[in-house]
């Protein structure tokens, strides 16, 4: 399987994407490929990568979100693997309004299980596509951040972004 890598300069940083056919395997905050595939399930991780300047729908959504308009990365597709409650969880993740942050607890709450608050920061620590499914706007019941694989000073970055 052959998947490209897409670098994006951003105002956070170094924004890096791995996607095949137009879907996203994995993205983040890093400015190459050894971060991201890691997170990759190792039944999606592709054979060969190819470097390009453009992806289309995806490299459109990164700008829109940092251009103000968060929902664009929320229709780009992901694909991602693993359990049926990590998997729903991210399907959920996608669902959270930008601007409204959750805490773990409702988080929980909104992925079916109220009770699974670890489960649910699990799936926030095991998402590969960072962005386009939005674990930053997860939140510790205290208001504070929690964490956050691309630094706290990303997170606090996107949720300042999508409160303006």
């Amino acid at each position: 399987m052959k998947a490209q890598l897409l670098q994006l300069s951003t105002p956070d940083g170094p924004f890096t994407v791995l996607a095949r056919d137009g879907v996203v395997l994995a993205s983040g905050w890093t400015p190459g490929l050894a971060e991201l595939t890691g997170q990759v399930h190792p039944a999606l991780r592709p054979d060969t990568v190819e470097e390009v300047t453009d992806l289309g729908d995806i490299s459109a959504a990164v700008e829109a979100f940092y251009d103000g308009e968060p929902a664009p990365a929320m229709a780009v597709p992901v694909l991602q693997q693993s359990g049926p409650f990590r998997a729903h969880a991210w399907d959920v993740l996608r669902q959270v309004k930008p601007g409204s942050p959750v805490t773990y607890t409702e988080y929980a709450a909104l992925a079916g299980n109220p009770r699974a608050v670890r489960a649910a920061a699990s799936a926030c620590a095991f998402n590969a596509a960072a962005l386009f499914v939005p674990c930053h706007r997860v939140i510790r019941t205290d208001g504070s951040l929690g964490g956050f694989r691309w630094g706290l000073r990303v997170k606090e970055s996107l949720l300042a972004r999508e409160a303006a």
